[in-house]
C-alpha cells in the first residue's frame, strides 16, 4: 500500500494543481505586477512606477467613499440576509406547531415556501436589478404606485436618485436576491440535525427561541460562518447592482459607488488600467482581512451529533 504512493498523489494533485495556478494564482500575480505600472490597458507599452499608484490610491478621496459604502455594505447585508435566512429556515423546519406522530415539524405548506423563496436564485442578477430599477422607478415603479393607492402618495420617495436612500435600496435588493439560497442551506442543515434534541428541548419546557440558540444555532454554526465570508464577498462587489440600477452608475453624487465599479471605471472609462489594478489589490486585502476576521471571530468548539 505504501509502494508508490506519493507518486499516486502527484498524478492525481498535478492537474488541479496546475489548472488553479493558471486560472487563479496567475492573474492575482499579473494584477499585482500591473499595479506598479502606467498601464492604461489598451496598449502593450507601459513602464514601472513604482508605488505611485499606491500613494494615488491613499490620497484618493472618491476611493475612500467607495471603501466607505463597502464596509456599510459588509455590515448590513450579511447579517440581515443570514438573519433572514436563518429565520424562515427555522420556521420551515421547526417552528411549526407539533403533528401526529412528529413532535416538532415546520409550518404547513414548507415545501412550496423552499420553492418561492429559492425562486429568485433562478434568476441572474441583471434581471433582478432591472426588475428592481422598474419597481423604484418614481413615476410608474410599482412602490410609489402602491403608496399611491393606498393614500400613502406623501410617503413616495426619488428612490434612486436620492443620494440618502439609493445605498440603501440596492441593500434590499442584494438581500432579497440571496436570502433563498441560505433557506435552503440551512434548511438542509437543519433537517440533519436529530429531532430528539428538539423533543427533549420542548419536554424541558424550552420555547422555540431557547431551542434555536442553544440547538439550532449552534450546530448550523460552521454553514453560517461559511455563509458570512460568501456574502461578505457579495457585498464587496455589488458591481452588478450598481452598473444597472443607479444613477450616473455610481450616483447619485457618488452615494453609491464602491471599490467594483471603480475598477470598471478607471479600466474603461478613464483607460487608467494600472491605478484600476491597485484598486483591485486593495479589494484582494479588504476581502482577506474580513475572511480572517470572520473566522477568527467565529471560532469555536466544533459540535459533533
Amino acid at each position: 500500500m505504501q509502494h508508490g504512493k506519493y507518486r499516486f498523489i502527484a498524478g492525481f494533485l498535478a492537474l488541479p494543481v496546475i489548472l488553479y495556478a493558471v486560472f487563479v494564482i496567475s492573474p492575482f500575480v499579473q494584477a499585482i505586477y500591473y499595479s506598479f505600472t502606467d498601464w492604461t490597458g489598451l496598449s502593450s507599452d507601459f513602464k514601472m512606477v513604482g508605488f505611485k499608484n499606491y500613494d494615488w490610491l491613499l490620497h484618493d478621496d472618491l476611493f475612500w467613499k467607495a471603501v466607505g459604502h463597502n464596509v456599510l455594505l459588509l455590515l448590513v447585508v450579511p447579517l440581515v440576509t443570514l438573519g433572514l435566512g436563518l429565520f424562515f429556515a427555522f420556521m420551515l423546519n421547526v417552528g411549526g406547531r407539533g403533528r401526529k406522530n412528529a413532535a416538532v415539524s415546520g409550518v404547513r405548506g414548507s415545501g412550496l415556501y423552499k420553492v418561492i423563496y429559492f425562486f429568485p436564485q433562478v434568476l441572474s442578477i441583471a434581471i433582478v436589478a432591472l426588475l428592481f430599477q422598474f419597481t423604484y422607478n418614481p413615476r410608474n415603479g410599482a412602490i410609489n404606485s402602491f403608496l399611491d393607492g393606498v393614500g400613502l402618495d406623501s410617503l413616495e420617495q426619488q428612490w434612486l436618485a436620492d443620494p440618502k436612500l439609493a445605498l440603501w435600496c440596492l441593500m434590499a435588493v442584494m438581500v432579497w436576491s440571496n436570502v433563498g439560497f441560505y433557506v435552503v442551506l440551512f434548511s438542509a442543515g437543519m433537517s440533519s440535525i436529530p429531532r430528539d434534541f428538539y423533543e427533549a428541548a420542548l419536554l424541558d419546557g424550552a420555547n422555540r427561541v431557547k431551542t434555536f440558540f442553544k440547538i439550532t444555532l449552534p450546530l448550523l454554526w460552521d454553514t453560517v460562518q461559511t455563509g458570512w465570508i460568501y456574502m461578505g464577498i457579495i457585498a464587496l462587489d455589488a458591481f452588478a447592482v450598481v452598473q444597472i440600477m443607479t444613477v450616473g452608475p455610481g450616483g447619485p453624487a457618488d452615494s453609491t459607488q464602491v471599490m467594483g465599479y471603480y475598477v470598471y471605471t478607471k479600466t474603461f472609462h478613464d483607460g487608467q488600467a494600472g491605478r484600476a489594478t491597485t484598486i483591485g489589490v486593495a479589494m484582494l486585502i479588504v476581502t482577506l482581512i474580513f475572511a480572517v476576521i470572520v473566522t477568527r471571530l467565529g471560532r469555536r468548539e466544533r459540535l459533533e451529533y
